[in-house]
């Protein structure tokens, strides 16, 4: 199989859908990436690319029941799937890999 790479943007997307204690939607996974990040994010960055992930397989979703605060819409919720999971452990594996890398020396000479 061969791998999809993720952005960071995708990447940070699926940290907030893995890490949400309750059921991950669109405005939630805003919200918190707002919260978290300090950015100023789109409303439609966030729902094309949590489409996109679903699409790649790392999400998967399902739809809520129509409430009457919505209008009588639905809520598309997000989770995590195991290639999902896969994808976020195989980046944190390599960002460890990478900063192991660097020389202890050069961090000190950096001031870290």
């Amino acid at each position: 199989m061969r791998r999809t790479f993720l952005g960071e943007f995708e990447e940070i997307i699926l940290l907030v859908v893995a890490a949400s204690a309750t059921e991950a939607y669109g405005v939630s996974v805003w919200e918190e990436l707002q919260q978290q990040t300090g950015r100023t994010i789109t409303l439609s960055a966030v729902h094309t690319t949590l489409y996109r992930l679903e699409d790649k397989g790392f999400l998967s979703s399902s739809m809520g029941g129509a409430t009457q605060e919505r209008g009588g819409r639905r809520k598309r919720y997000f989770a995590l799937t195991a290639a999902g999971l896969r994808a976020l452990r195989e980046i944190e594996l390599l960002r460890q890999k990478l900063w192991h890398a660097i020389p202890a020396a050069r961090l000190q000479l950096l001031g870290t």
